[in-house]
C-alpha cells in the first residue's frame, strides 16, 4: 500500500484535497445540529425532571439573568430604574426574547432585590435552550444591558447561552497549539519541509474528521463538547504518528537508501505501528460506551472517527507527500553530508547514554521514578467529583461577575436553588419539614398544576460545597418521606451530584474494560504475558499522577491565577472517564511505539539487555519530542475558553508530560531490564492458541541448501585495544531473527559459525563484560572473514 501511495501520489494527494473540500462545503451547507442529550435514568433527579416536564410543557427555554448593584443608595432609587427598566423593555421586544421578569413590575418583583436593596436581578427566557440561541441575539442583549451601566451602577449578566459568547472566538487554541507544534519540529528536525509533514497531516485528519462529525450530528445525537475533544485529540496523534514515521524514513536516507524504498520500509515498520496504536486509542475511546452514559455516545462517535482519517491520512497521504518532496524532508546540511556516503551510527548521543545508564542502574532509577509518581498522585486521595458552574469563571468575565453578585445579594445557595417536585402527598407538611431543615435559607411553593407541586430551596451554601451535597440526601432520605409525600429532588445542582455518583459507580468497570482490552491487544502483538502487564500497571500509575496534578490545580487551587482558569472547585464528572480515555489511548501509542522497537531487537538477538537498552536509545528521542508536541497542542486548549476542555488540557498535558518522560524512558525500561527474559515469557500452549498479530513486517524465509552448509563466517572477537575476547557469544540469524547458528569464541577470540548459503544475515556477538553488536552481512559463496570489536556500555542497533 505504502508503495502504491509512493508512486501515485498525484491521485492519493488529490483524492484527500477533494475528500476535505468536499466534506467541507458539505458540512458548511448542512450546517450543525449538535445535542447535548444528557441522561440519567433511575435517578432522583431524572424522576423530578419528567415530572416538571410534564406539568410544565413549554418552560424549556434558556433562563439567563440580568443583575446589577448600586455603590451606594438604592436599586429602587427612580434614577436606577430609569437606566434598567429601559433596557428591560427593549431585551423584552427582541426577537427570539420569550419573556423577560423585572423586579420593578409585578407582586414577585420584591423578591427579586436583595435585603439591604443594594442589589436586584431580572430573568431573560429565551425561546430556545441556550445552544440554539444566536449568538447575535445574545450578544445583542449582552450590550443593551450592559448600556444602562454608568457611574456608581454596575451591571453584570449571567447564564448558559451569555457564557457562550464569553467564549473567545473558534480556533485560537487550535492555531496556538498548531504554531508551537510546528516549531517543535522544526528544531528536532532542521527541515522546513519535513517539519510541515505532520502539520499537513493532522490538518487533513482533524478537519476531514471534524466534517464528518459535524455531518453526523444531523444523524445522531453528538453533543457540542465532540469536536473540541476530537479536535484536542486529533491534532496530537495526528502530528505524532506522521513525527514517527518521518522519522523512521529520514533515518533510511542518512544510511543511504533510496527515496522510495525508505519510505516502503518506514511505512512497513513505524507505519505498522501507527495502525495498532490507532487501533488502541480507539478501543479506549470506545470504552466510554460501558458507563452508559448517552452524554458520551457522541463524544466516542466524533474522536474516534478523527482518529482513524488520521491514522488513514498517516498511512496514505504521507507516503504520497514523502514522494512528492523526495529526498528534501533531510536538511541541506544533511543532503550535502549524503553526498559523500550514508552517515555513520552515532553511539555517543544523550539518548544512548541515558540507556546505558537505565541498565546500569536499573533499581535507582526506578525507585526514584516510583517516588515521583507517588507524590504527585497523593492528592488523588481528596478527588470530588462535581460539576462545575460560572462560580469557576474567570473572575474578570460578566458572568463570573453576576455570579458573585448574586451570592452577595442572595446567599450562595441563589445560584443553585432545588427543586423538590411533588405529585401526591401533605405539600404544606413537606414545606414546613423542609424549612425546619439545617442549612435551608428559603422556601417557596409555586402554585399546583396538574397535580404536581414545585418547592423552590435556596441552600445557605453554594452549589458546590459538601454541605449541599447532604443537604440533597437529607431531604430525599428523611425530610419527604417523613412527611408523608412523594417527591424528588431535582435541579442543576441535584442533577450534578447525581451524575457524579453514577460516573462514580460505573468508573470500576470502565477502567477495568479498557485496561482489558489493551491487555488483550498487547499480548496479540508482541506475544508476552508481562509486556501487558507492566503496560497496565504504568498506565494506572500514569493515571493517578496526573488526576492528582489535577486536584492540585483545580480542586485545591493551586496555581490557578497565573492559567487564568478562574476559581477552585470540584473537578468535574464527566472528565475522568473522557481523560482515562484519552490518557490509556495515548500511553498505549507510546508503549507500542517503545516496545515494538525492542521486540523487534529481541526477535533479532534474543538478548533482553540489549533489546531494552537500543529499543530505548533509538526511540526515546522521538517519543519525547511527540510528548513535547501534545504538551504544547493540549495546554494550547487553555486558551479555548471552555472550562471542560481547559481542564483536560491541562490534565492530559500533565499526564503526556509524566508518561514520556519519566514512565516511558525511565521507569518501564528500568522495569523491564529488572525483569530480563522474563519480558518475553508465554506459556507455548497459549503461543499456539493466540492469533498472530504482527507489529513488524513478516521476516524473509531464510535460504536453505539441502546438502549442508556452503558457507561460513570466521574471524575475531577483540576489545577496542585489541585484546582477545573469550567466550562471546556469536550468533548468526536471519534478517527477521530466526537463529540459524550459535558459538563462543575461543581463547584466542577466534570463532566460526555456518551459513546456510549465500545471502544477507544477522551477526550479533555479546559478551557479559562488554556491549554487544549486531551487524547485517553478506556472504557469497566463499567464507566471509568478519572480525568483530565489542567496547564497554557499546550499543548498535540494528535497521
Amino acid at each position: 500500500m505504502a508503495r502504491w501511495c509512493y508512486r501515485h501520489r498525484l491521485v492519493v494527494l488529490l483524492l484527500w484535497v477533494g475528500a476535505l473540500f468536499g466534506l467541507g462545503f458539505s458540512a458548511t451547507t448542512a450546517g450543525t445540529d449538535y445535542a447535548n442529550v444528557f441522561s440519567l435514568p433511575d435517578t432522583d433527579s431524572k424522576s423530578a425532571y419528567d415530572l416538571m416536564q410534564k406539568a410544565f410543557p413549554n418552560s424549556s427555554g434558556d433562563t439567563d439573568t440580568v443583575v446589577w448593584k448600586v455603590d451606594s443608595g438604592s436599586v429602587k432609587d427612580q434614577s436606577v430604574q430609569t437606566r434598567i427598566q429601559p433596557a428591560l423593555d427593549r431585551i423584552a421586544g427582541m426577537k427570539g426574547v420569550g419573556e423577560v421578569t423585572g423586579p420593578y413590575s409585578g407582586a414577585r418583583g420584591a423578591a427579586q432585590i436583595s435585603s439591604d436593596g443594594t442589589i436586584a436581578y431580572a430573568q431573560i427566557t429565551f425561546a430556545e435552550q441556550a445552544n440554539a440561541v444566536p449568538k447575535e441575539l445574545v450578544q445583542k442583549v449582552v450590550d443593551t444591558a450592559q448600556a444602562a451601566r454608568q457611574s456608581g451602577l454596575h451591571v453584570e449578566l449571567g447564564g448558559q447561552a451569555v457564557q457562550r459568547v464569553e467564549e473567545p472566538p473558534g480556533g485560537i487554541a487550535e492555531g496556538v497549539g498548531i504554531l508551537a507544534a510546528a516549531v517543535v519540529l522544526f528544531l528536532a528536525f532542521g527541515s522546513f519541509y519535513a517539519a510541515l509533514l505532520p502539520i499537513g497531516i493532522a490538518i487533513f485528519g482533524v478537519g476531514t474528521g471534524l466534517f464528518s462529525t459535524q455531518l453526523l450530528s444531523h444523524a445522531t445525537d453528538i453533543p457540542d463538547l465532540a469536536p473540541l475533544l476530537a479536535t484536542l485529540i486529533g491534532l496530537g496523534v495526528g502530528i505524532d504518528y506522521a513525527l514517527f514515521i518521518v522519522t523512521r524514513h529520514r533515518r533510511g536516507l542518512q544510511r543511504g537508501m533510496d527515496p522510495e524504498e525508505s519510505a516502503v520500509v518506514a511505512l512497513n515498520t513505524s507505519g505498522r505501528a501507527v495502525l495498532f496504536a490507532g487501533g488502541t486509542v480507539c478501543i479506549a475511546l470506545a470504552g466510554m460506551l460501558v458507563t452508559q452514559l448517552r452524554f458520551l455516545d457522541g463524544v466516542v462517535i466524533g474522536t474516534s472517527l478523527t482518529v482513524v482519517l488520521s491514522v488513514l491520512a498517516a498511512t496514505t497521504l504521507l507516503p504520497a507527500l514523502l514522494g512528492f518532496l523526495g529526498p528534501r524532508v533531510l536538511s541541506r546540511k544533511q543532503r550535502r553530508k549524503l553526498e559523500n556516503g550514508p552517515e555513520p551510527e552515532r553511539t555517543d548521543n544523550l539518548a544512548v547514554r541515558w540507556s546505558a545508564a537505565v541498565q546500569k542502574r536499573p533499581r535507582r532509577i526506578a525507585a526514584f521514578a516510583l517516588v515521583v509518581m507517588a507524590v504527585l498522585a497523593f492528592p488523588v486521595l481528596s478527588l470530588r467529583l462535581g460539576a462545575t458552574d460560572q462560580g469557576n469563571d474567570n473572575a474578570s468575565t460578566t458572568t463570573r461577575k453576576a455570579y458573585d453578585l448574586l451570592a452577595e445579594g442572595f446567599g450562595p445557595g441563589f445560584n443553585g436553588p432545588l427543586q423538590v417536585v411533588t405529585s401526591s402527598g401533605d405539600t404544606a407538611a413537606l414545606v414546613k419539614g423542609i424549612e425546619a431543615t439545617k442549612d435551608v435559607a428559603r422556601v417557596a411553593a409555586l402554585p399546583p398544576t396538574g397535580g404536581v407541586t414545585v418547592i423552590q430551596v435556596v441552600p445557605k451554601t453554594s452549589p458546590q460545597s459538601v454541605e449541599t451535597d447532604d443537604l440533597i440526601d437529607t431531604l430525599r432520605d428523611k425530610v419527604i418521606p417523613e412527611a408523608g409525600a412523594t417527591g424528588h429532588v431535582g435541579g442543576v445542582t441535584a442533577i450534578s451530584k447525581d451524575f457524579a455518583s453514577v460516573t462514580g459507580d460505573r468508573l470500576p468497570l470502565f477502567v477495568a474494560t479498557i485496561i482489558g482490552l489493551s491487555f488483550l491487544l498487547l499480548l496479540l502483538a508482541f506475544r508476552s504475558l508481562v509486556v501487558p502487564l507492566t503496560a497496565a500497571l504504568m498506565n494506572l500509575i500514569a493515571a493517578a499522577a496526573s488526576f492528582g496534578v489535577l486536584v492540585a490545580i483545580f480542586q485545591w487551587g493551586w496555581g490557578l491565577d497565573m492559567l487564568g482558569l478562574g476559581k477552585e472547585g470540584p473537578i468535574n464528572a464527566f472528565l475522568p472517564v473522557i481523560m482515562l480515555s484519552l490518557l490509556f489511548g495515548l500511553s498505549m501509542d507510546y508503549q507500542v511505539f517503545l516496545v515494538s522497537r525492542m521486540h523487534e531487537e529481541w526477535v533479532h538477538t534474543k538478548d533482553n539487555a540489549r533489546a531494552v537498552r537500543v529499543g530505548l536509545a533509538e526511540t526515546s528521542r522521538v517519543i519525547n519530542s511527540a510528548a513535547l508536541i501534545m504538551v504544547c497542542v493540549f495546554l494550547a486548549f487553555v486558551l479555548s475558553g471552555n472550562t471542560g476542555a481547559a481542564t483536560a488540557g491541562v490534565g492530559l498535558a500533565a499526564a503526556v508530560a509524566l508518561d514520556a518522560f519519566i514512565l516511558r524512558t525511565a521507569l518501564v525500561p528500568a522495569a523491564m531490564h529488572l525483569l530480563g527474559n522474563s519480558n518475553w515469557w508465554l506459556p507455548a500452549w497459549l503461543d499456539k492458541s493466540l492469533p498472530h498479530l504482527a507489529v513488524e513486517p513478516a521476516e524473509e524465509p531464510a535460504p536453505t541448501v539441502p546438502d549442508g552448509p556452503s558457507s561460513a563466517v570466521h574471524g575475531f572477537v577483540r576489545t577496542t585495544d585489541g585484546e582477545p575476547v573469550e567466550g562471546a557469544a556469536v550468533t548468526l540469524r536471519t534478517t527477521g531473527g530466526r537463529e540459524l547458528d550459535r558459538v563462543e569464541s575461543l581463547a584466542d577470540g577466534s570463532y566460526i559459525v555456518s551459513v546456510p548459503g549465500p545471502g544477507t544475515y544477522l551477526l550479533a556477538t555479546t559478551a557479559p563484560s562488554y556491549g554487544s553488536t549486531a551487524r547485517q552481512v553478506a556472504v557469497t559463496d566463499d567464507p566471509l572473514v568478519y572480525d568483530v570489536e565489542l567496547a564497554e556500555g557499546e550499543v548498535d542497533a540494528v535497521n
